[in-house]
């Protein structure tokens, strides 16, 4: 099997080790994977889908990320995430509540509002609820 380590790391704990087959990130420039052998990289990565495939057989691991950085050398890859949660660990009512409070937020022409800011944690929101439903 074509495997390399993978290490998925948040602030407040490591998400995943393991060796893997693939591995997808939503990067700054769009989505792209690391495959066995591939190039050094270092890279930034956005709001989205972190997706993991162990074998061919099993179904992808998924997580929701809000970005951070993805460091790739000689067939290890770590991962450094702001957050990755996964589908089973995602408080769907938190995330719900959330997405409404950054909805009001970015409806308000205040110009004490954060629009950048309500509209990253809508976004968050969002991404949180599209992987608790399974994409």
């Amino acid at each position: 099997m074509k495997e390399f380590e993978l290490e998925i790391v948040t602030p407040a704990k490591v998400c995943y080790t393991g060796k893997v087959q693939t591995v997808t990130v939503p990067g700054t420039a769009g989505e792209f994977q690391v495959l066995l052998n591939h190039a050094p990289l270092l890279s930034t990565f956005e709001i989205g889908i972190i997706k993991v495939s162990e074998n061919p057989d099993a179904p992808n691991l998924t997580f929701a990320t809000s970005g951070g950085t993805i460091d790739v050398i000689q067939n290890k890859v770590l991962i450094l995430a702001s957050s990755a949660e996964k589908p089973e660990d995602i408080d769907v009512a938190r995330a719900e509540n959330s997405a409404e409070r950054a909805r009001a937020r970015l409806r308000e022409s205040a110009k004490e509002i954060d629009l950048i800011r309500a509209e990253a944690s809508l976004q968050r929101a969002l991404n949180r609820l599209k992987v608790s439903k399974g994409f």
